[in-house]
Formats: structure tokens, sequence, C-alpha cells
């Protein structure tokens, strides 16, 4: 009897485990593709997944992964809710210490250059809840490159 409720108990712990990490890959890409084409956006695909629109490109320095860059924006979700946002000032840190779809993403713009990031979950929080965005959330940023600080 011990084994079958510790096999049972071992199914329901790979069960639950399983339940918590859900794929949304294919899902994200559905719903970043029809706000693309909703809102009629000129969108690049990268390899990782992440989809980018550059509105400027700038003129300036154009940043590594490594580097600190100072950035103004907005983030959003597909339903138009914002959940963040900076000043117009914006915000300095190094691109190793945010999402993968900004560490990526910003390297696509140089100094003085803005556009958007549509971020799928696995280049964001991924399937954890995070100060109010739900695990598995698309993110969507308008984003200004004020500076890469050297």
């Amino acid at each position: 009897m011990k084994n079958i409720l510790f096999l049972f108990a071992l199914l329901l712990m790979t069960a639950c485990a399983k339940s918590e990490l859900v794929d949304y890959t294919t899902k994200n890409n559905e719903d970043i593709l029809s706000y693309i084409e909703s809102h009629d956006l000129n969108a690049q695909k990268s390899s990782s997944g992440l989809y980018y629109v550059i509105n400027e490109p700038g003129d300036g320095i154009q940043p590594s992964a490594n580097n600190n860059v100072t950035v103004a924006y907005k983030g959003y979700f597909l339903n138009g809710t914002v959940f963040d946002q900076s000043d117009a000032d914006g915000v300095s840190f190094n691109l190793q210490q945010v999402i993968k779809g900004w560490t990526e993403g910003i390297t696509y713009f140089k100094e003085g250059g803005s556009g958007i990031l549509l971020v799928p979950a696995h280049l964001g929080y991924g399937n954890n809840n995070y100060n109010g965005i739900p695990g598995g959330s698309v993110l969507i940023f308008d984003v200004k490159l004020i500076s890469v600080n050297q």
C-alpha cells in the first residue's frame, strides 16, 4: 500500500509540475502576429522569436548586449494596459540586467533610435508571475534609446 501511495504522490507531483511549465511559444507567436496585423506594423522577427519595429534607427552609437544604456520606454500588454513606464529622461541599466527581449532588442537601435519590441514570454518572464505581469504574457515596449553609456 505504501508503494501505491508513493507512486500516486509521485504521479501527482509530476502532473502538477508539468501543468506549471506551459510552453507559450506558439500561442504568443499567434498573438503577436495578430497584434502586428491589427496595428499595421512593419515588424521583423529575430531567430529568438523577438519581433521588433524600428520607427527611427538613430544615428549614434549602437550598443552591444553588454553595454550600459539609457532608455525611455512604456511597457504594456496586448490589450493596451500599461504595466510600467519611465519618464522622458529614461532609465539607465546594463543590458545584462534586464529581460532577454531587451538584451537583444535594444541592440537593434542606435542612439536616438526608437521603435517597438514585441516580447514573447520566453524572452520576458516565462511562466512566472512578476510584479503584476502574469506568467506567459506577451510584453510590448515602446522604446527610445537615449544613450549608450561608455
